[in-house]
């Protein structure tokens, strides 16, 4: 059966005609449902994981509202990271770059907060932000919401399980009464219900079931481990399979920064990413994940969040998710967009009891396997090929990437296919650069000039 089309909706002509060129035609689940209902103005309670493009569906819903000619700030987007508030105001911009003098400022925790507030007194159509920032500008009185008409709470979840209730409770109660309120979770716990409750009016609940068992590009298996051997098993399947990336799930923070010292010890490249990390530290680890420039990142849950990692080809809980939803969540970060991935459980004899109740709540048996043989462990750690180059510039030095690849090649030391991804972000840009000419891209980059100035780099 084929999927409803974009085209049913009755968008305005600027958003609809914006929609070929990025290629959404078809819906996906969430949107098929959410979106006629999000038109229509109605609270909406949307239940999917992340990557099911919920964002789309309640971006569409709040540009089909927005009043360009009305220069206040009508949309609020909360979501618990910086991460994925960036990824979220990317989306935004991309779907509403058809209509004209629209928007869109991002505040969030771990950047400069003067120039937010100068950005503010500039004005802006839509906001997204992370909560804690966003109630420090209502409460010092940078921020108004009293023209406010579309709230959406993204991965709500999240911001409940990162101590933001409070935080969010201070918001709502500055928004008026009569605006559409759209919260999003990937899991429905009882807190969940309970502050839908507060913040929605009659909303009308929409949920896409996940079903790991209709997905073949995931192959999953489940290795029983004594916890006296369980990190051996961990490099053993490391070795064997030599991922180019692989995320491993942690329960704790603390045992996330143990398994990393761990993992770098036995020679790997590997990161962290936890919730004591600074943004910095935060940013940094993301983008030479992404940048292919490091293999592994050890993450809590909480952190990994918003991370928007195509083709992520493993993935490894080092102990099974002591919520059900938050396993299938975990999976599901592979074999994504038609991309095959694997995903590997440890577990010990105590926790085959999670098992079997991860098993009941699936509704089907999950496969065990025999652990990598011993023979492995004999091999060397695996290294990326690639090295991200950080160059103290971004947006706000109207830096852009063609700028970036025009001084890497423009004398041909550095062919083009040696240089990957780059992401520009307000005040740094991070680029991929083959670890053969690393050293010569970092050169080429603090001798030239961009935009008329130099820019300090460096390989970090």
């Amino acid at each position: 059966m084929n999927s409803p089309l974009f085209t049913q909706l009755g968008l305005s002509e600027p958003l609809a005609e914006n929609l070929k060129p990025l290629g959404y035609h078809q819906m996906t689940p969430i949107q098929a449902k959410s979106l006629p209902v999000i038109l229509e103005g109605k609270d909406v309670i949307g239940q999917a994981k992340t990557g099911s493009g919920k964002t789309v569906a309640f971006a569409l819903g709040l540009l089909q509202a927005l009043d360009v000619k009305a220069f206040r700030v009508q949309s609020l987007i909360l979501c618990p990271t910086r991460e994925l508030a960036d990824q979220v105001a990317k989306e935004v911009r991309k779907l509403a770059r058809a209509i004209h003098n629209i928007k869109v400022l991002t505040l969030c925790g771990g950047m400069p907060f003067g120039p937010q507030v100068g950005s503010l007194e500039h004005g802006a159509h839509i906001i997204v932000g992370t909560p804690g920032r966003v109630e420090e500008h209502i409460r010092k009185g940078y921020l108004k919401l009293s023209s406010l008409k579309t709230l959406v709470l993204d991965e709500a979840d999240r911001m409940l399980d990162m101590g933001f209730s409070e935080s969010l409770d201070q918001i709502v109660s500055q928004t008026p009464k009569s605006r559409q309120t759209l919260l999003f979770s990937a899991t429905f716990p009882q807190n969940i219900q309970d502050m839908s409750d507060r913040v929605t009016t009659d909303a009308v609940h929409v949920e896409v079931v996940s079903d790991t068992s209709e997905s073949s590009l995931i192959d999953e298996h489940f290795y029983p481990v004594e916890n006296d051997s369980r990190f051996d098993v961990l490099r053993g399947l490391l070795l064997k399979h030599q991922p180019e990336r692989t995320v491993i799930f942690c329960n704790t923070k603390l045992e996330t920064q143990e398994l990393y010292s761990n993992i770098k010890a036995a020679g790997f490249s590997v990161l962290p990413l936890h919730g004591d990390l600074d943004q910095k530290q935060r940013s940094r680890a993301l983008a030479k994940f992404a940048n292919k420039s490091i293999s592994i990142l050890v993450a809590t849950d909480v952190a990994a969040r918003g991370l928007d990692i195509e083709a992520l080809p493993m993935v490894i809980n080092y102990h099974i998710a002591r919520d059900l939803e938050v396993h299938v969540h975990r999976i599901g970060r592979t074999g994504r967009a038609e991309h095959s991935g694997m995903a590997c459980t440890l577990f010990s004899e105590k926790e085959r009891i999670k098992k079997n109740k991860l098993e009941e709540y699936l509704g089907r048996d999950l496969p065990e396997k025999d652990v990598p043989d011993a023979h492995y462990l004999m091999e060397k750690p695996f290294y990326p090929e690639m090295r991200t180059l950080e160059i103290a510039g971004g947006k706000k030095q109207k830096l852009r990437a063609g700028d970036i690849v025009g001084a890497l090649t423009a004398s041909g030391e550095v062919q083009f296919d040696n240089i990957g991804k780059i992401q520009v972000n307000e005040f740094v840009a991070y680029v991929a650069v083959s670890h053969k000419v690393a050293k010569m891209a970092l050169q080429l980059i603090e001798q030239r000039k961009l935009k008329g100035r130099k820019f300090k780099a460096r390989l970090i």
